[in-house]
């Protein structure tokens, strides 16, 4: 056995396995399932969206283990060019959370976008915001730069994909001009008591296994999905707001990169995202969310040891406490 589950739930109610892009977080998570007789409730921003499948990393090979199908909840729920954000991310959450939890099966979040992490592990209390055609029009006669100081004098960027297209900053704006004008109501979501543990690598090891992905998702053919997704009737504007690998691989395809120049763009986009990806977890930690750090270079067997410490630890600490 892995470890007490009962115990486990004494302390915790979930388990968190997040990291960086390309650092081996899926396989770790789905391996721990397959011991505890677990579910993987997904953290990705894009991994919603259904025909989005080698540009966002989906990797759904890894939730099959020994051959038994590991049950994933949050992943393919949106038809691409839908618009998905962190307060429908947070309802769906919890209704599969609920779900799991009421069969008797053992919860694992997994991923890697750092605002949906940290929408469930700190609670997180949001209000849905409706579209303002109105004041979308009048934002749209501003330039970028102008809505961007605009919402810098609103809130601190933490997040710099607000700031990636025209639509996500008018966005943003819309959200926070919305907040401040409807007083928020307390969700009715139950409290998290999350164990997180993060999988990581030393920045040389990332930037090279960042790379070697990108090179092996162009050879499985991420280009002819995103030219898919085009011929299916979504627009390029569409497919550039998701960002990264949709951006880039759409610009190159409507020709305005080479593609030498999409592939450098886009690998450098990519470690700037990890970046990103990092800077928001230490935020998180320094906001009081403990994260237990694994490193990746670990071999499948050793990392679950490591968990197995770490969860034994935990609990350890915690009677000891009391």
């Amino acid at each position: 056995m892995l470890f007490d589950k009962d115990k486990f739930f004494e302390r915790y109610n979930l388990l968190v396995i997040l990291g960086p892009t390309a650092s081996g977080k899926t396989s770790l998570a789905t391996h721990l399932a397959y011991m505890v007789d677990g579910e993987i409730l997904s953290a990705d921003s894009r991994q919603v969206y259904r025909g989005m499948d080698l540009g966002t990393g989906k990797d759904l090979e890894d939730y099959t283990i020994k051959g038994r199908q590991i049950p994933y909840h949050l992943i393919d729920i949106r038809e691409a060019g839908a618009k998905y954000n962190v307060f429908e991310y947070q309802r769906d959450f919890f209704k599969a959370y609920l779900d799991i939890i009421s069969r008797g099966k053992f919860p694992i979040m997994c991923g890697g976008t750092g605002l949906y992490l940290d929408a469930i592990i700190r609670n997180y209390n949001l209000l849905e915001v409706p579209a303002n055609p109105g004041l979308r029009g009048e934002l749209e006669q501003k330039s970028m730069d102008e809505l961007v100081e605009m919402l810098r004098s609103m809130k601190k960027l933490h997040n710099k994909t607000d700031i990636d297209t025209k639509k996500r900053v008018i966005r943003a704006i819309e959200i926070e001009l919305y907040y401040r004008n409807n007083p928020l109501k307390r969700t009715n979501y139950p409290q998290i008591y999350p164990l997180v543990i993060g999988v990581i690598y030393d920045r040389k090891t990332e930037r090279e296994r960042i790379t070697e992905r990108l090179h092996r998702r162009l050879e499985q053919g991420m280009v002819e999905e995103v030219q898919r997704l085009l011929d299916r009737g979504l627009s390029p504007e569409d497919l550039i707001y998701y960002g990264l690998e949709y951006k880039y691989i759409t610009l190159y395809l409507i020709g305005q990169i080479s593609y030498e120049e999409m592939v450098r763009k886009l690998n450098t986009a990519i470690h700037k995202f990890a970046k990103r990806q990092r800077t928001w977890f230490r935020r998180m930690e320094r906001l009081g969310v403990k994260i237990q750090w694994i490193d990746g270079h670990l071999s499948m067997n050793e990392k679950i040891i490591k968990v197995k410490q770490i969860v034994e630890n935990s609990l350890q600490k915690n009677s000891e406490i009391c």
